[in-house]
């Protein structure tokens, strides 16, 4: 802890008047440390940073953590000598996945033992997981109900950390797969096309080809980055000016582009790619569907915590009826073009709801031959997400 965090915890603790309103905010102040650790997941670095916490949480006059197979990650505390025994308490508790008690004519006698009561190994059960790990406790004290209580309720709190820990690591791995998806789904139409546009100008305006072609290299180089779910709202914009210019490219005057973005929301962080599905989606089945071409305007504003987003096409739009559905694939395929499922409106949408909550999902508004605007809400700010 830092030293203007350790005053902070100092000053508040004095301003509490009883003895048990200390004692509540002690404890409340220990668990918040040992859950840090924890929250990283079980590993020898996360025990024995969070093992000094549990101990005091326990009353113990030593503690270990072990992991779900036996092997000792961290002792905290005097009687190392009983490691072994305890260590033989721990695999008993693995196996039968309930605590383990040894009293002391249990114990083998030992020259630093000072008068240790009892070992309690108590496991740490997840229910859809099994058992983590075990929690070892030294006692010099017979333990009675209150000290079996304690020991159980801190390895509950110690499992919900850990069980947090493994959901946060599912989440990143869903985010990861999501991404990939996205991916495999960029428009295998728009790359065939970008590259017959380069070799359409490779002739005429070598110039020109070559600028398209390193703007389509940083647009696939940007699009397969391996760093991070999430990016920063101007550089998701940069790269949709990639995609644009490439487009811009094939359609010629008949595909228009406005953009109106407000300075102060550029730093705001969003998914990968959830912004480039909007746009493909509006070029694709809004504007190429119109013969006459149309426009694509894309507005970035600042409203108050949250910026709001959209994507709007002046182009062939969609039947309504289809977004009261709920099915927002059903609405990228309401143009006809069955591939048209693979812009991952879905999938964007499912992202924003992860990341930042239900308030926080794409909202279409359509209707046929009025066009179609797509908008998202984003955070300015959100503890814990960062490009």
């Amino acid at each position: 802890m830092s030293r203007r965090g350790l005053l902070q915890w100092l000053r508040a603790r004095q301003e509490l008047t009883t003895p048990t309103e200390r004692a509540v905010h002690t404890t409340l102040h220990t668990a918040s440390l040992a859950a840090g650790s924890l929250r990283r997941g079980l590993d020898e670095t996360s025990a024995q940073e969070a093992a000094p916490h549990l101990r005091l949480l326990t009353g113990a006059q030593a503690l270990a953590i072990f992991d779900a197979a036996g092997h000792l990650l961290a002792w905290n505390g005097p009687h190392e000598a009983l490691a072994e025994q305890l260590h033989d308490a721990a695999s008993r508790a693995v196996d039968g996945e309930r605590r383990v008690l040894v009293a002391y004519g249990g114990l083998v006698r030992s020259a630093g033992d000072h008068g240790v009561r009892a070992l309690i190994a108590q496991p740490l059960l997840i229910e859809a997981t099994g058992v983590v790990g075990v929690l070892g406790v030294v006692t010099t004290e017979d333990p009675g109900p209150g000290m079996l209580g304690a020991v159980t309720e801190v390895a509950r709190y110690a499992c919900s950390q850990i069980e947090l820990a493994d959901l946060d690591a599912s989440r990143a791995r869903l985010d990861r797969a999501e991404v990939r998806a996205l991916r495999a789904q960029i428009s295998p139409h728009f790359i065939y096309n970008a590259l017959n546009t380069v070799a359409s100008f490779v002739r005429t305006d070598p110039d020109r080809a070559r600028e398209l072609i390193l703007e389509f290299a940083d647009f696939t180089r940007y699009s397969f980055r391996s760093a991070g779910e999430y990016t920063l709202l101007a550089d998701e914009l940069r790269n949709i000016d990639r995609y644009l210019t490439l487009e811009r490219a094939r359609f010629g005057d008949t595909l228009a582009v406005t953009l109106q973005v407000a300075p102060e929301v550029l730093n705001v962080v969003l998914p990968f790619l959830a912004l480039q599905p909007l746009v493909e989606n509006a070029v694709r089945h809004g504007i190429s569907g119109k013969p006459e071409g149309g426009t694509v305007s894309i507005v970035a504003a600042d409203e108050g915590t949250d910026c709001v987003i959209s994507v709007e096409d002046d182009g062939i739009g969609m039947d309504p009826e289809l977004l009261r559905s709920g099915s927002l694939d059903a609405v990228a395929e309401s143009s006809g073009m069955k591939e048209a499922a693979h812009v991952g409106l879905a999938n964007v949408d499912d992202r924003l709801r992860a990341a930042f909550g239900n308030d926080y999902g794409l909202v279409v508004e359509t209707a046929p031959g009025a066009g179609t605007k797509v908008s998202m809400r984003v955070p300015k700010f959100r503890q814990g997400i960062r490009p």
